[in-house]
């Protein structure tokens, strides 16, 4: 039986208004999830996994726009901390509850839980995930999350379907991840599948020993139109999905953002994407008294040494039993574009200007903080084609690995500022292109308009890779990619007419696979406005999670410390988040204590 002490929360109950409350037998959360460490089938093979409520992918959670939702996460590991991340909805979770561990919060210790509160706003709704965001886990700990319109959805359609993406390794995540960080350097290697809704569709049905291997079966009825939620939840494919006979998809949300209709012939979904696709199916007369009534969906990975393949099968309901096929097919029936750094660039805007209005221009910028990433070698050599000792992956030549921080007892960003009341320095960031070295950290001020330039540098090796690079936080507008090196004023003609639509991860392509070493070749921009709104520590990498393991992600501090301390509660309210296992991580034996955030706004 759960017991907890009260008498010693007395002085800070005494105190407390209705936003600090005890999580005792009484509270109910919406949802319940619970990490644990367990041998399931993935692929036909038996894998070691961290996966939550038994299931890979996890279940689907269901939010709308203007309702609160807690959500509890219990580790029900013995010796392994966890949290969640909200993918794409850092902004609407309550302080202390991004879910990225020694930046906004501690984690959740082994045997522990947390209570997570979201509050998606209106202008929300749309397609997002959750996913662990320790270690290598997100490989299978994570589940798809959909944000509901509060009012009928600007697009009609009959029913919606989501699909998760996932990569699939034999080997288990802790022997990956160390092999990630040591010397020397040992690569995971590429997957050995792709998972598309939990089947890596490499055999046939016929000859599959369990349904993990099989196709996934989407059925669909005739004449009606159905919403495709694609989500890339890949530790690092890039993949292309087309449908055979089904040639038109309509594009209508990017990363829970709606946007203008853009009709496409597939998709091509990275690490932490999301889009929605309006698909029509055929009429009855067509696919149900034709010859064919099941239509192979054909996923290719792209820009890695290995292509990765898969099938579903798209299946009309119609009214009589039907055969599933006995084979895969001979050769694909639907060719897939090889390129990939065209993909909806320069095309993509929202639907209305509510959301997206605001878009400053170029002549508002106060800053541009160009980051340039590439490989690094922290020990050894490259010589002979071999990397010989530590590897590292950087922006501007600074690595920021979960790993390093965790071992030098790093307290999170976020509650470093409610103890001692310091952020990072910016005057000493300013002259460091943004960075200040001290603290490991990018600030920014409300009130600054920010671009932000990605570069792609190939480094001591000479190859180039991709890399889906992901805010947390507000979202950004995306001012495209290209070859070369970002010129802003060039770049800028093309928002004449057209204001880009807010996206919260985008790819930083490669436009060759090998060169001279240490050239750069490739960029993305951003461009972000820090407000009252999204002042807080966020982080801001590469979403392919063996690059970040390995250091390529940053973190930065929008707002001094006045403007983060009067946006979020203080003591008493923020107590139990400050230290590793604090009071508001409930356990066995004590309830926790959490200050409701949005019903204390």
């Amino acid at each position: 039986m759960m017991l907890f002490n009260i008498l010693a929360l007395l002085p800070f109950l005494a105190r407390a208004l209705a936003g600090y409350l005890v999580h005792d037998s009484s509270f109910v959360p919406d949802y319940v999830l619970e990490a644990t460490l367990d041998e399931i089938q993935i692929d036909c093979e038996p894998r070691l996994s961290v996966i939550f409520n038994g299931t890979y992918p996890g279940p689907t959670l269901h939010l709308r726009e203007g309702q609160t939702t807690w959500i509890r996460v219990y580790n029900r590991m013995r010796d392994k901390n966890v949290t969640v991340h909200w993918h794409g909805l850092s902004q609407r979770a309550a302080p202390f509850s991004d879910g990225t561990p020694l930046v906004s919060q501690w984690p959740i210790p082994a045997e522990h839980f947390f209570d997570y509160e979201l509050r998606p706003e209106h202008g929300d709704a749309g397609t997002y995930f959750y996913h662990s965001h320790v270690g290598f886990q997100q490989l299978t700990a994570h589940g798809a999350l959909i944000v509901h319109d509060a009012n009928q959805p600007p697009y009609r359609y009959d029913d919606d379907i989501t699909l998760i993406l996932g990569d699939h390794y034999a080997e288990s995540d802790d022997k990956i991840e160390a092999g990630l960080l040591a010397d020397p350097f040992k690569w995971s290697g590429e997957p050995s599948a792709i998972i598309f809704q939990g089947n890596s569709g490499n055999r046939s049905f016929n000859a599959a020993p369990d349904l993990t291997c099989t196709p996934h079966v989407v059925e669909v009825e005739p004449g009606k139109t159905y919403r495709l939620r694609v989500i890339s939840a890949t530790a690092l494919s890039l993949v292309k999905i087309g449908i055979e006979y089904h040639e038109e998809l309509q594009v209508i949300e990017a990363d829970g953002a709606y946007t203008k209709k853009v009709i496409v012939d597939h998709s091509q979904v990275s690490s932490g994407q999301r889009f929605s696709y309006l698909l029509k199916t055929k009429p009855a007369k067509d696919v149900c008294k034709g010859e064919k009534s099941g239509f192979w969906i054909r996923y290719e990975s792209r820009d890695r040494p290995q292509e990765i393949t898969g099938y579903a099968l798209l299946r009309y309901r119609c009214g009589k039993s039907q055969s599933l096929p006995t084979s895969l097919p001979d050769s694909p029936p639907i060719t897939l574009p090889e390129t990939t750094n065209n993909y909806l660039e320069y095309i993509l805007e929202g639907l209305t200007n509510k959301k997206h209005d605001g878009f400053p221009r170029l002549s508002e910028v106060t800053r541009t903080i160009t980051i340039q990433i590439n490989q690094v070698l922290t020990t050894g050599n490259y010589a002979n084609g071999t990397l010989n000792g530590t590897v590292a992956w950087a922006q501007n030549g600074l690595p920021w690995k979960e790993s390093v921080q965790a071992a030098d007892n790093q307290v999170p960003y976020l509650i470093d500022i409610y103890n001692t009341g310091r952020t990072p320095n910016y005057t000493l960031a300013l002259e460091h292109n943004g960075f200040d070295p001290e603290t490991k950290v990018f600030p920014a001020k409300v009130g600054e308009v920010l671009d932000i330039v990605w570069e792609n540098n190939n480094g001591p090796t000479g190859g180039w890779d991709f890399h889906p690079m992901h805010i947390h936080g507000q979202h950004f507008w995306d001012l495209g990619s290209g070859n070369g090196t970002y010129d802003a004023h060039q770049n800028e003609k093309r928002f004449r007419h057209y204001v880009p639509v807010l996206r919260d991860t985008t790819i930083l392509y490669r436009y060759a696979t090998k060169g001279v070493p240490h050239t750069t070749a490739g960029w993305r921009a951003w461009r972000i406005r820090v407000t009252e709104e999204n002042v807080g520590a966020w982080m801001m990498h590469c979403h392919v999670a063996q690059h970040a393991v390995m250091g390529m992600a940053t973190v930065w501090v929008f707002g001094d410390s006045a403007a983060i301390l009067k946006k979020f509660p203080t003591v008493p309210f923020t107590q139990g988040y400050l230290q590793y296992g604090g009071s508001a991580y409930g356990n066995d034996t004590n309830y926790p204590v959490m200050n409701h955030y949005f019903e204390s706004m």
